[in-house]
């Protein structure tokens, strides 16, 4: 056979933002720009045929590739996430599904499909394949929901639940950013555990979602103080925050005494100037936990219980999940921005493959 085109997509330039943005906070800061972050390279091509899988390697085919959020800060001169920034010029990595397509160890055979970090590219060959987890094969589910609500950002609400939450039927819960892929999720785990749920979103498709998962008060937070949605309709006994900054500073100022905050991400700071939080005294005089959650800290005790049980939820419709999908690496660039600036329902997603 002869080479087939092997598209990729390229981190280009770090997004810095205004002159003004980047003096008011000494941090390099601002949305990505459509066309200068990044860019799609279509020069590369490979032999499906001939490619060397000497030392055990793996020939995939990339079926889907998640775009989260938290990739924004892998965009940064010096910052490290997840894993090492992005280098310039090189190609971008997240979570995916591949099927493989030759393999060169007997752990993996042809036409299985496989978890893990890869790079946005159409064709990968894994030099450790240890490193990814084969999926089932027997499913009824999309292969792109093992990158959002059967995949990291399920885990991440599902685990985060477990360790963090203390839930007692009858509290009340805030979740903002709450029609994404953890949020949704979240609010689905409060309901079925007997909570009062408060909601946000960015846009009416999202609070319509919103209302469909059963959340009890649902309101825009890009038209609608949350200070006054909070004082009418808590305190709050649990916060599940994606944001930080101005709305971390409220909750805090509504939460009863003993209270938990669960912190997931911050992105009021991902691509402007970080809001200080001034009322962090309050977490004494409440005797509040103020707890980070990270998905990875929690996969050997949770993974096993996560996974013979949530996806079959999914494929029978007790948990409810939505998708942003796009069907080339062109889109990505766009979809990237979207993301950042919340114009995407659900889990963002790249599907290359069905």
């Amino acid at each position: 056979m002869a080479p087939v085109r092997n598209s990729r997509v390229l981190f280009n330039s770090i997004p810095e933002g205004t002159r003004a943005s980047r003096r008011c906070c000494n941090k390099i800061i601002g949305y990505p720009v459509l066309g200068e972050t990044l860019l799609v390279d279509h020069a590369k091509t490979i032999d499906l045929d001939t490619v060397s899988l000497e030392g055990g390697k793996v020939l995939v085919k990339t079926v889907a590739i998640s775009i989260d959020p938290f990739l924004r800060l892998h965009m940064s001169r010096s910052g490290r996430h997840h894993g090492t920034a992005y280098h310039l010029g090189e190609t971008i990595y997240n979570f995916q599904v591949v099927k493989v397509l030759r393999s060169g160890r007997d752990l993996f055979k042809p036409g299985q499909h496989l978890y893990g970090v890869g790079d946005f590219v159409e064709y990968q060959v894994l030099s450790d394949p240890s490193k990814w987890t084969a999926l089932p094969e027997e499913q009824s589910i999309p292969w792109s929901v093992y990158l959002g609500a059967a995949g990291m950002p399920g885990k991440t609400a599902y685990f985060g639940w477990k360790v963090g939450a203390n839930a007692k039927k009858g509290e009340t819960i805030y979740v903002s950013t709450a029609a994404g892929a953890v949020g949704s999720m979240v609010v689905q785990l409060a309901k079925a555990a007997g909570l009062k749920v408060i909601a946000s979103a960015g846009q009416e498709a999202k609070l319509e979602f919103l209302r469909e998962l059963g959340a009890d008060v649902v309101f825009n937070y890009k038209t609608t103080d949350l200070a006054n949605v909070l004082e009418e309709h808590g305190p709050l006994d649990i916060c599940w925050d994606h944001v930080g900054g101005d709305t971390l500073a409220t909750v805090i100022s509504n939460m009863k005494d003993f209270g938990r905050i669960l912190v997931m991400g911050f992105t009021a700071a991902y691509n402007a100037p970080p809001a200080s939080v001034t009322n962090l005294g309050l977490v004494l005089v409440k005797r509040l936990t103020l707890r980070g959650i990270a998905v990875g800290d929690h996969e050997a005790q949770y993974a096993e219980e996560f996974y013979a049980t949530v996806p079959a939820k999914l494929a029978k419709g007790e948990l409810k999940y939505k998708e942003t999908v796009v069907r080339s690496l062109d889109e990505v660039p766009q979809l990237f921005i979207d993301v950042q600036k919340g114009n995407n329902t659900g889990k963002a997603v790249v599907v290359l493959d069905d």
